[in-house]
């Protein structure tokens, strides 16, 4: 009977050793090299770290809205558990939004109770630009800017305006973007 040539998950380690590859990396690197970025214009993906492929940074522009035109930096870390636990994503670049903190948290519903296996990077990467487009203050981790919106749209307006160009917004600084 002639063996049949099966795929194998195994890396040869020096000295003929064999360890199992991690199913995460795997995933990882199926979804990566399958990413199709024209679905979510203005995101880029890049991996400041070649040999840890698990740590990557998303930067995304937004294409509409008050935020049209910055450019935005976040931290996606997937964790071992990948894709049954979800990827942390922060925000490297102080934004004034309602769904993200000045510390750069960042609350994005598929990122916690949301969250399945059967979603993926793409997902986040849309989620994450749908942050822009339509941020909500149902669910917010930046209170003040979330009371704005709801309350004093113009305030909350003028606040994202000034924000974006290197104003002081409720006496914090930020970098000018646009």
């Amino acid at each position: 009977m002639a063996k049949e040539a099966t795929k194998t998950v195994d890396i040869k380690k020096k000295g003929g050793n064999q360890r199992k590859r991690d199913p995460t990396d795997i995933r990882l690197m199926t979804e990566l090299s399958g990413l199709d970025l024209s679905a979510v214009p203005g995101v880029e993906i890049s991996h400041p770290d070649k040999r840890n492929q698990k740590v990557f940074d998303v930067t995304v522009v937004p294409q509409d809205g008050l935020w049209k035109g910055a450019k935005f930096k976040f931290v996606v870390k997937t964790p071992n558990g990948y894709p049954h636990d979800p990827p942390a994503v922060s925000c490297d670049t102080r934004v004034y939004h309602p769904n993200i903190d000045l510390q750069g948290k960042v609350c994005l519903n598929i990122l916690r109770a949301e969250w399945n296996p059967c979603l993926g990077i793409q997902h986040v990467l849309m989620g994450l630009m749908t942050l822009f487009l339509e941020p909500n203050a149902d669910d917010p981790l930046n209170k003040e800017a979330a009371d704005l919106m709801v309350n004093d749209k113009k305030k909350f307006e003028k606040n994202v305006y000034d924000s974006l160009r290197g104003g002081y917004v409720v006496n914090h600084a930020f970098t000018k973007l646009l």
